[in-house]
């Protein structure tokens, strides 16, 4: 019998009943626009990041819209914190490793405090966040998605942006050995990789006439990203319709990488 003479669905569910997703950074931007997505989808949201107030405006709006979220404060580059506050968590099913930060200036002018400020945020908090997902997955028995927020700027380099390239480029890798160490027990590792994203705090940089000239002449469908072109990816890759892709990374860029 052909697929189409079978009765039973062929497409996998886009649905998170059920499940509980972990999202740091969730406070503004793109990690509550990831957050709104992942409960919209069914999923129990545990939003997490260093700023109570932020969490609880997040928290209130997506039980407004009739989801589910509960909020954990927590300062995700300290380990105890860590492995605290989230492997503490009785559940973990997805995991939007989100929290992480840029100091564009140029290479020659980079000083240890900025070098360390962004590694420490960018690389050890997604390592030691994924570590304590992953710890959690394990103990559940039940598999689950970890997803990283990388950057198109993991996969070239950029003027002004050695150490977020450099930390972009690590986390690529992170997420692929991940998935090499995980697949036997269906835990699944990815990456997206927005161009710019057009939010409050990104706003300033493009009424600068010469960067924002630079920026669009390389995004080939010529606009910048908004969060609802991002959040599609991050609920799929969360879902049972990714049930076989790990180790991936997803470009959404508009086509800068693509040339």
């Amino acid at each position: 019998m052909s697929v189409a003479e079978t009765e039973a669905p062929i497409t996998p569910p886009m649905s998170l009943d059920g499940l509980t997703a972990v999202v740091t950074g969730a406070g503004r931007g793109l990690g509550e626009g990831c957050a709104v997505a992942l409960a919209e989808a069914g999923a129990e949201v545990v939003l997490v990041s260093r700023t109570k107030d932020e969490l609880d405006a997040v928290g209130e709006g997506i039980i407004k819209r009739g989801g589910k979220a509960r909020t954990v404060v927590c300062d995700v580059t300290d380990m105890a914190q860590v492995k605290e506050k989230i492997e503490g968590l009785e559940r973990i099913d997805i995991l939007m490793n989100n929290a992480g930060a840029n100091i564009p200036e140029p290479f020659i002018d980079v000083t240890e405090e900025h070098l360390d400020f962004v590694i420490n945020l960018n690389v050890k908090s997604m390592f030691i966040v994924a570590q304590a997902a992953m710890r959690r997955m394990l103990a559940g028995g039940r598999g689950g998605s970890i997803i990283h927020m990388s950057s198109q700027m993991g996969h070239v380099g950029s003027p002004r942006r050695t150490v977020y390239c450099m930390t972009k480029h690590g986390i690529e890798g992170l997420s692929k050995a991940i998935a090499a160490e995980g697949a036997a027990d269906n835990i699944r590792s990815n990456c997206i990789g927005p161009t710019f994203v057009e939010t409050p705090m990104t706003k300033p940089m493009f009424e600068n006439p010469e960067f924002n000239t630079f920026v669009m002449d390389r995004i080939l469908m010529g606009r910048l990203g908004k969060i609802g072109d991002i959040t599609g990816s991050v609920v799929f890759l969360a879902s049972p319709a990714s049930a076989l892709i790990t180790g991936a990374s997803l470009t959404i860029d508009g086509g800068w990488t693509a040339v």
